[in-house]
């Protein structure tokens, strides 16, 4: 079996985000970063989940995070289907499962090219180089395997567009607007607005503990955390 590097497939340029995400730090919302000290960072996500994070950007419908982690069997399935229509690069692969999925299920690149290279192993796929990408085309055993089997493949995108929002996808655009806010206060606020700021946090922090313990929540008493260093810059001023 050959040894496949699947960090160096040029097809991985053509993802839009994937690159930029690699290149920047895990800081605290755009820019350089807020991480003072050790530990996960706040940019890089919330609570539990890989590398500190939220939980996984991509993956299947089945699994742990927003979109959740898309077993071997989901991926091959998806891939195998879609290349018995044409065949496609990787990126369309990655495209035509989020479009058909209703954005329920995008895969990554690290469980797309992987799976490529397994079905290539196993004579169902051919990659052939072409315009600086690698085009994926079912072989003659590859498209006998999936009349054999289509019933058992199904429409793995159907059932990750079937399946209900998880609870922490709403969550994701309040928290990266929080991360926003937070690094403006950091960056043009005075002293006393920032020691509001963490005020605030920890107050957030401590509210959403008793949500989870079912514990009713109050009104946090913005005006006395105000009064403790004035109101925070609003988004976008300048010093």
């Amino acid at each position: 079996m050959r040894h496949h590097h699947f960090h160096h497939d040029p097809d991985l340029h053509d993802v839009p985000g994937e690159g930029d995400r690699r290149g920047r730090g895990g800081g605290f919302g755009p820019g350089p970063g807020f991480r003072p000290g050790p530990g996960p960072g706040f940019g890089a996500g919330f609570g539990p989940g890989p590398r500190g994070g939220f939980g996984p950007r991509h993956g299947g419908p089945h699994g742990r995070g927003g979109r959740g982690r898309a077993g071997r069997g989901d991926i091959r399935a998806a891939v195998l289907l879609l290349l018995a229509e044409q065949p496609m690069h990787g990126y369309q692969l990655i495209q035509e499962v989020a479009e058909r999925s209703q954005g329920r299920w995008r895969p990554s690149p690290g469980a797309v090219y992987p799976a490529l290279a397994l079905l290539e192993d196993e004579g169902l796929v051919t990659l052939v180089a072409q315009g600086g990408r690698r085009l994926a085309s079912l072989t003659d055993a590859g498209r006998a395997h999936v009349e054999e089997h289509r019933d058992a493949l199904g429409a793995p995108w159907l059932d990750a567009a079937e399946r209900p929002e998880q609870p922490h996808r709403a969550l994701r655009p309040a928290l990266e607007a929080l991360s926003a806010a937070a690094v403006q206060v950091a960056r043009t606020g005075t002293p006393e607005q920032a020691t509001a700021a963490v005020a605030v946090l920890d107050r957030a922090r401590r509210d959403l503990y008793l949500l989870l313990a079912g514990e009713p929540v109050a009104p946090a008493d913005l005006h006395a955390v105000a009064g403790q260093g004035g109101d925070a810059p609003a988004e976008g001023a300048t010093a």
